[in-house]
């Protein structure tokens, strides 16, 4: 990924030298348990371990002419270890390296990842409870429908991302496996027991059964939830988006003081950073459908993940970190107009509140869609002519022989919207 779009911490991981350094890690891993079980001789391990250097460049250099990456990778450890360094790899095929190294990998991508997570929780969480009693505009089709408080919206985000995490465990859980089976995963030149060991040392669980690679259903299933991840990072974005609409405007990116909008016009403060992060989440999203193509490999084995799982494993990690973090700061900062919010609550002049006045016809003995007729046809007046519906009602002898003046008065308050705003956010913030 970009530097522009990337945070220190998940380029390590991704970095060669990390790739290289988890490659090592599992061939000095197994060498000990090819030790202890009497197949190599005693000191390889520590020996390898001492003496070996990760050389980039020296790695591609050598790549570059014998075409394969491990047996350059190996290569290159051996002219620095010495001629101990030729028991590595016993029994063991390629991807015995290749995908236990990268599901490690995936682990400390994921549990940074996690981390961010906890960090928008927090956020969430503290602005919910900040602006729970807020009253602010509901929409449904971007159309005003009924009231809702601001703190409600962040709460329904907070629920969402509380998934995401339960999702996101699961699928570090998922990817947490180690094989060490050899080709085709039978064990033909490689004790069982040298697998057991790797996955212990390195923190995974042994693959029940592998082929010559890790089932690549364990990967789409991570990749998946981090596109999920994504759609719930742009479903933010997009809220934020359009309440800093000019005609809108109940919210704002924070917007420092020598920030510039426009190349062409002083006046402009656009969300950038939200729009930037609809751009992020459709990156990620882009990778699910290549992981989920990636778990219908030939037989036991073909190479076809691996130019995917080159591009999608450090992007779609990378990316939906930054993307989470940028998120967080968004709303650890923004700007919130509880005056506009109002404002815009009252655009309409209480055509808001035409369901109750419905509901409470119906009450009074009236069919529901004499009811709906009535308050719709008053309610398309009010729209056309600007009127105000309380108003309008109140001149509306049949109406009024049914709802009295002081009933009438209390529907048009926002009080019942929010009376069950407590009981949500207990059982939200549990």
């Amino acid at each position: 990924m970009i530097k522009r779009y990337s945070r220190k911490e998940l380029n390590d991981i991704w970095s060669e030298e990390n790739k290289y350094k988890i490659w090592l890690d599992v061939e000095v891993s197994a060498a000990e348990a090819m030790e202890k079980l009497g197949q190599i001789p005693k000191g390889v391990a520590s020996v390898v371990r001492k003496k070996a250097k990760i050389n980039v460049s020296r790695i591609h250099k050598i790549e570059s002419e014998v075409k394969h990456d491990v047996i350059a990778f190996l290569t290159s450890v051996t002219e620095k270890a010495g001629i101990k360094a030729r028991y590595l790899h016993q029994g063991m095929t390629s991807s015995d390296v290749l995908d236990t190294s990268f599901n490690i990998q995936m682990v400390q991508s994921g549990k940074i990842i996690l981390n961010d997570l906890d960090q928008i929780l927090k956020i969430l969480k503290k602005q919910a409870k900040k602006y729970k009693f807020t009253p602010c505009m509901g929409r449904s089709h971007g159309i005003h429908a009924e009231p809702v408080t601001f703190g409600l919206k962040l709460a329904s985000f907070y629920e969402e991302f509380k998934r995401n995490r339960k999702r996101l465990v699961d699928a570090i859980d998922e990817v947490s496996t180690c094989a060490i089976s050899g080709a085709v995963g039978t064990f033909a030149n490689i004790n069982p027991n040298v697998e057991k060991h790797v996955a212990k040392k390195l923190g995974l669980k042994v693959e029940p059964i592998s082929t010559q690679v890790i089932p690549r259903d364990r990967h789409a299933f991570y990749f998946s939830v981090l596109g999920i991840i994504a759609g719930s990072i742009e479903r933010v974005a997009v809220e934020i988006r359009h309440l800093q609409r000019t005609e809108v405007y109940e919210l704002q990116e924070f917007f420092s003081k020598n920030q510039k909008g426009s190349s062409a016009m002083p006046h402009k403060k656009n969300p950038i950073l939200s729009e930037n992060l609809t751009g992020l989440a459709r990156m990620v999203r882009s990778a699910v459908i290549p992981a989920l193509e990636n778990i219908a490999l030939w037989h036991e084995r073909d190479i076809s993940h691996s130019s995917v799982e080159r591009n999608i494993g450090p992007d779609a990690n990378i990316t939906t970190d930054f993307a989470l973090v940028r998120l967080t700061n968004i709303l650890d900062n923004m700007i919130v107009y509880p005056k506009k919010m109002l404002e815009n609550l009252n655009v309409t002049k209480g055509l808001i509140f035409s369901q109750e006045v419905m509901l409470e016809l119906t009450k009074s003995g009236l069919s529901r869609e004499q009811s709906y007729k009535m308050v719709q046809n008053y309610a398309k007046k009010c729209f056309a002519e600007d009127l105000d519906l309380f108003d309008v009602i109140s001149s509306d002898k049949l109406i009024m022989s049914k709802i009295t003046p002081k009933k009438l008065k209390s529907i048009f308050s926002y009080a019942k919207h929010f009376k069950n705003v407590n009981f949500i956010f207990r059982r939200v913030f549990r």
